[in-house]
């Protein structure tokens, strides 16, 4: 008979000395290789590692977490992944944007704030002037960029096309936002910014096009300004949950015009997970935004419709990828000066539909 001693580097077998096989992860940034499907975060000591995919990167959550990055590119290219730990601490991983088939017969959990962590960068005291991009001012003469003729055609052409995919939560309760500190897209004010925000939440949780009336049972609530910053950082990387849903803008990688980190609880298996958090941020380093394009507008990106967008991810749908869905919010793209992603299509609505109906 012998004893295993896991606190021990070795097992004793008879008179000899095996190594015992431990968990050691290198120093730094971890791939996926090196924290694999199936290896234990808790045994690996990985809670709170950046593990980076693509482009991308998520912090290791608590066990019981699913954190998934979203990042809309300017080329359209697909960038983001999901990193989950199961109660027992079992990470796998979600790297491709397919349906997730379960049940949203679940309910809205108690949102546990035991495993959240405020670091030194998590709250600044900056002016609206810090870090915003050149200001939106109308010019005299200047009409919109599509006529309301042009914007009934691009959204019937939307209306045709019934494609959606969506992920593995959703939001049981109400999705309680906040605005960051420092600038905001286009230089807008905090409160200028909050209904820009606001009607790009809406867009999701109220859509009533395309024949479709709002039978979409999500709900949101804006909380008020906040000194916490979006948790993702200069990498587009989403770092340690903080507890409070953030909408900001910020220093991003370039060629990223937004990301999306969203944070949900695990429920028993074939259930939704819970969104327990969502994180938006808009990358005023190197683009710049309007809240209303106009003729004038060049390389300018529409606040409203990257909003609807990233807010399409904060509620669980996924990017629809292919041409031939090219007029639908949940595209992989948004061009500069459009505003047809403010709409939703038909594929938009039936994702959420999917997701939310019935689900309380």
């Amino acid at each position: 008979m012998f004893a295993l001693i896991l606190s021990a580097t070795t097992i004793s077998v008879g008179p000899q000395v095996m190594a015992a096989e431990r968990c050691v992860l290198p120093e730094g940034e971890l791939s996926i290789s090196e924290l694999p499907s199936g290896s234990s975060a808790i045994e690996c000591d990985a809670i709170g590692r950046m593990v980076a995919y693509g482009n991308t990167g998520v912090t290791v959550p608590q066990p019981g977490m699913t954190v998934e990055v979203d990042s809309l590119t300017v080329s359209g290219e697909i960038d983001g992944f999901a990193l989950s730990v199961s109660k027992d601490g079992i990470v796998s991983y979600g790297l491709g944007e397919e349906n997730t088939e379960s049940t949203v017969g679940g309910s809205d959990v108690p949102d546990d704030l035991s495993g959240t962590v405020t670091t030194p960068g998590d709250k600044t005291e900056e002016s609206d002037s810090d870090g915003a991009d050149e200001s939106d001012i109308p010019q005299e003469g200047d009409v919109p960029v599509l006529t309301e003729d042009d914007f009934h055609t691009t959204a019937l052409s939307a209306c045709w096309d019934g494609a959606y995919k969506h992920k593995g939560w959703a939001e049981y309760g109400t999705y309680n936002w906040y605005i960051g500190d420092g600038g905001m897209p286009g230089a807008l004010s905090r409160t200028q910014a909050m209904w820009a925000f606001t009607e790009s939440i809406h867009n999701i949780v109220n859509p009533n096009v395309c024949g479709y009336n709002d039978g979409v049972d999500a709900w949101s609530k804006y909380k008020g300004t906040t000194t916490y910053e979006a948790d993702i950082n200069t990498s587009g990387k989403c770092t340690d949950r903080d507890g409070k849903s953030t909408w900001d803008a910020g220093n991003l990688p370039s060629g990223t015009l937004a990301v999306t980190c969203s944070f949900s609880a695990s429920l028993p298996p074939g259930m939704k997970d819970d969104l327990t958090e969502a994180d938006v941020r808009f990358n005023t380093q190197d683009y710049n935004f309007t809240n209303n394009p106009t003729s004038s507008c060049r390389n300018k990106f529409d606040i409203r419709s990257v909003g609807t967008h990233e807010a399409g991810h904060a509620f669980g749908l996924g990017h629809v990828t292919g041409r031939d869905h090219e007029n639908l919010t949940m595209q992989p793209y948004v061009g500069s000066c459009e505003t047809q992603s403010r709409s939703l299509g038909k594929g938009d609505i039936l994702g959420l539909k999917k997701i939310y109906t019935d689900i309380h």
